[in-house]
């Protein structure tokens, strides 16, 4: 009986807290702040939690977050923030006491809808208010982008810039929010191995593709001087 009673507990345990994931150092394809970082995602069928750091840069620095937070999904709609610890809401803030010093904080939302690949987090407000655009959800991909990044990181672009174009031959439409990151990727190395004919074709894929955003990484690539 003893046994029969323990088995149902951890069935009902199964069935209450259902489907959960954590995502560690989500990639995504662009953002606000240059050392505002996402540090982990916990995804549940009761909330979603995203967890930030901020790094002050500065002898006066201050930090805050409106009330008016969204996750924003694939077909453009919206789930508004629940609740938030360790950060002050604006504009009350918190002030940084040295350089160097970061923040960390949480942000809880509703569960996300079933099978959301990517999602946009975005404060929305009239000033300084921060950003991420295409943050992938697949621990899969965020592991295949990972390994890319790294080969670019270890002074190897011809090896990354390989590995970035396979994967953006394996992205279907679910994953399509995360594109960008790809694109971006493959003609900043193919510029940087000296492939001017490559990174043209893919900034020209870029501009009459529809990907979410495109206009934002053109400009994006266009601010540090890419243009083809």
């Amino acid at each position: 009986m003893k046994n029969l009673i323990t088995f149902f507990i951890l069935i009902n345990f199964i069935i209450i807290n259902g489907f959960s994931q954590t995502l560690i150092k989500p990639n995504y394809a662009l953002k606000s702040h240059e050392t505002l970082e996402i540090s982990k995602i916990e995804i549940s069928s009761q909330k979603t939690m995203i967890f930030l750091n901020v790094e002050n840069r500065r002898t006066d620095g201050y930090f805050c977050a409106d009330k008016n937070i969204f996750i924003i999904y694939p077909d453009g709609t919206r789930s508004r923030l629940i609740s938030s610890k360790g950060i002050p809401v604006c504009p009350e803030t918190y002030k940084f006491k040295t350089i160097g010093e970061k923040l960390n904080f949480e942000l809880t939302f509703s569960p996300l809808k079933q099978d959301t690949q990517w999602i946009d987090l975005i404060e929305d407000c009239s000033e300084n208010c921060f950003s991420f655009y295409g943050v992938c959800l697949n621990n899969d991909l965020n592991k295949k982008i990972d390994d890319a990044s790294l080969l670019a990181e270890n002074a190897e672009p011809a090896k990354a810039l390989m590995s970035f174009i396979k994967i953006a031959g394996m992205i279907d439409n679910k994953n399509s929010g995360i594109e960008g990151l790809i694109y971006i990727n493959i003609i900043k190395l193919a510029k940087e191995t000296a492939n001017i004919q490559k990174a043209s074709e893919w900034y020209t894929k870029l501009k009459s593709s529809d990907i979410p955003r495109s206009e934002l990484y053109i400009k994006h690539l266009n601010s540090q001087g890419i243009i083809y």
